[in-house]
């Protein structure tokens, strides 16, 4: 067998369910309503996988809380899911500020946005992100922000990441989704733009001084970098 076979498969019981994730959306989240219609919006859309999981997006919501964060930064928007999770933990007078180039997905979001009632908390730029978070930094946005959500185009990974540093205060978060990229990551034979673009920026946080990182197998791979 083939080994990139057996290392997707294995990454692939953390693909749950129905019944089970079922299970997780009664018992393990507290999904706002406007997130269970837009993941039930999803679930037959040929991208419908490109959406993080009910319970990343509490997890990202939980980590806003825990940081008392105030400004949030996300790269790769989607169809709203991960920033409405955000949105929604922040203070009222909090802000995320959502960097994407589909307005056609991004038109979906600003649907969830209303219906979870926390639209005014979100400030959407559309446009290449690392365009857009380079005018954050000429603006004076120089550890502006408590925490930052990356899932994006994977091949400027490095240059968010980078930007990201600079603009996420010390003691503040960096998240990064998708790096084990169902395995492939662990896959020397395979070595596509995409993958190689993770597997470097994997290697790198690993040896990063200028932060403490951990990474979780929660679905595709998530990791959490403190900023020092």
């Amino acid at each position: 067998m083939h080994a990139s076979g057996s290392i997707v498969r294995a990454m692939s019981f953390n693909e749950l369910s129905p019944e089970l994730l079922d299970y997780l959306v009664r018992v393990g989240v507290r999904e706002h309503p406007a997130l269970a219609r837009l993941r039930e919006h999803n679930r037959g859309e040929a991208r419908g996988t490109m959406q993080v999981g009910p319970d990343e997006g509490a997890l990202l919501g939980l980590l806003v809380r825990l940081l008392g964060a105030r400004r949030v930064l996300e790269i790769g928007t989607y169809t709203g899911y991960s920033s409405t999770s955000m949105a929604l933990a922040l203070p009222p007078d909090g802000r995320i500020v959502c960097c994407d180039v589909s307005r056609e997905w991004t038109d979906v979001a600003r649907g969830v946005w209303a219906d979870a009632g926390v639209a005014d908390r979100v400030e959407l730029r559309l446009g290449p992100a690392v365009e857009t978070l380079d005018a954050l930094l000429a603006a004076g946005e120089e550890d502006g922000f408590d925490m930052a959500f990356i899932d994006a185009n994977k091949a400027d990974y490095d240059a968010y990441y980078e930007r990201a540093l600079r603009l996420v205060r010390p003691g503040g978060l960096i998240a990064i989704d998708n790096v084990l990229w169902s395995g492939r990551v662990a896959d020397p034979s395979v070595q596509d733009d995409d993958t190689a673009a993770i597997r470097a920026i994997n290697e790198k946080i690993a040896t990063d001084d200028r932060v403490d990182p951990v990474m979780l197998t929660l679905r595709d791979g998530l990791t959490l970098a403190l900023v020092r």
